[in-house]
Order: structure tokens, then sequence, then C-alpha cells
């Protein structure tokens, strides 16, 4: 009698160790919809930076003191579809390590919450090559 009720006591365990993972996945094919749990709600995406006003704080992130940048301009914020930051472009003319001149050069920035999290140069069939620029 007494191992019967332990069977009974670990079938009932058990089941409700299975019944529980229906709630864990919000997808899951298999467990009605109202035992779901339902999904997070995606975090807000951030307000537009001022992108002039972090470029001008911050053009050392973007290029280096010594290449000397001139006549820097930006283009409008755009929300970076990877994720919630924001992309936009800066140009400036530049001059390299021997003082030779570079010529005009873009870069795409990431900007996320409000900082400057990566920098890459453009290739030529890049939407920075479209964009309308304003200085800073």
């Amino acid at each position: 009698m007494g191992r019967g009720r332990l069977h009974i006591a670990l079938m009932a365990i058990a089941a409700l160790v299975l019944a529980g993972c229906g709630f864990a996945d919000s997808r899951s094919p298999v467990v009605p919809e109202f035992m779901r749990v339902k999904a997070p709600e995606p975090p807000p995406l951030e307000a537009p930076p001022d992108v002039k006003r972090l470029i001008s704080e911050k053009l050392d992130a973007v290029f280096t003191a010594a290449s000397h940048p001139t006549r820097v301009q930006v283009s409008a914020p755009i929300h970076d579809p990877r994720g919630r930051g924001w992309t936009a472009c800066v140009r400036a003319e530049l001059t390299s390590v021997m003082g030779k001149p570079l010529g005009m050069q873009t870069y795409r920035i990431t900007i996320t919450e409000g900082v400057i999290a990566d920098r890459q140069h453009i290739d030529a069939d890049d939407t920075c090559a479209t964009e309308s620029y304003e200085p800073i």
C-alpha cells in the first residue's frame, strides 16, 4: 500500500514538472495559448541622438588627432535595424601621418545609449555615399 502511494506521488510530481515545461516557452505549438507565458515586450527605442553635438564633443572617437580632421560633416541619424541604437555617417578632410592630404574620408558610426560604440570606414557601395550632410 505504501508503495502504491509512492508511485502515485512520483507520477504526480513528474506530471507537474512536465506541465511546467509548457509555461517556459511562449511559442510552443503543443501547449494551448492560455497556458503559455507571454513573450516579453521589446524594449523601447532610444530617442534619436544629437549627432552634431556628439561628434563635436567626441571627435577623437571617430578620427585620430594626427589626421587633423577639417570640414567635418554629419548625416541625420537612422535607426539601426539590428538593434536599439542609431547609425549616422561622418565625413571630413583628413591628412595622413606623413602629412599628405587623404581627401574626404567617410565613416559610419553606431551610437548606442548616447555613446559612439563603433565606427567603420565605408565602402564605395555604402548608403553613406547618398546621404545629405550638414557641417558641425
